[in-house]
């Protein structure tokens, strides 16, 4: 697994004024996320699924740097990510911004019955989308953020040897094909749509058995 051109893709693609890229080593929360996202790629590696959400929360990723995680995660029950009693060898921040997302807890659950190793989680924009002026908040990227991010996203396929990808989301699955990835849709599991997403996601993993 050669990473060397997804973190360079990764590096340079530039963050406007609401937008934060979160993997930037030359800050302390920076390089505790990207320790965590390549602790993280390396534990998934093998896996033959992609799992892409639109971009990251500001409760789950933005803080831990692992897609999907929040706090919780890695605190509440250390190892569940990899089933090691040891844990997981993640950093946890010192004063995290948000401790739990709603999100990442129904994603984790839903993943903990995939057969083999779980699916690689990321966004098709991989930078933090805010609301102009309140980091704490959440916006969809736009088309031109989506463009940009999505060689980063197909770099990490092309590393990892992803054969199928699953958008979370019709969104994503839009910004997908715009970039020339097939996706089968799973329903995102905000704003209600939790239990289908967990059906969705255990109808893919039963095939997969």
């Amino acid at each position: 697994m050669d990473l060397t051109r997804f973190w360079a893709l990764l590096d340079a693609l530039p963050a406007p004024a609401d937008a934060e890229a979160l993997y930037d080593a030359t800050t302390p929360q920076g390089a505790l996320r990207r320790a965590n996202l390549e602790r993280y790629l390396a534990l998934v590696a093998g896996t033959g699924t992609a799992l892409i959400a639109e971009a990251p929360g500001w409760r789950g990723a933005t803080v831990t740097g692992v897609p999907f995680v929040s706090v919780r995660e890695l605190t509440v029950r250390p190892g569940r990510l990899t089933g090691r009693a040891d844990g997981d060898g993640f950093l946890v921040p010192p004063q995290p911004a948000a401790e739990w997302e709603a999100s990442a807890a129904f994603v984790q659950r839903a993943l903990a019955a995939w057969p083999g190793r779980p699916p690689v989680c990321w966004g098709a924009y991989p930078h933090h989308p805010f609301v102009s002026g309140d980091p704490r908040t959440n916006r969809t990227p736009r088309p031109a953020e989506v463009r940009g991010g999505a060689p980063v996203a197909l770099e990490l396929l092309a590393a990892l040897g992803i054969r199928d990808v699953v958008a979370v989301g019709r969104k994503a699955q839009g910004a997908l094909a715009a970039a020339g990835i097939e996706a089968v849709a799973v329903r995102h599991p905000a704003q209600g749509g939790a239990t289908l997403f967990a059906a969705q996601m255990a109808a893919l993993a039963a095939a997969r058995t």
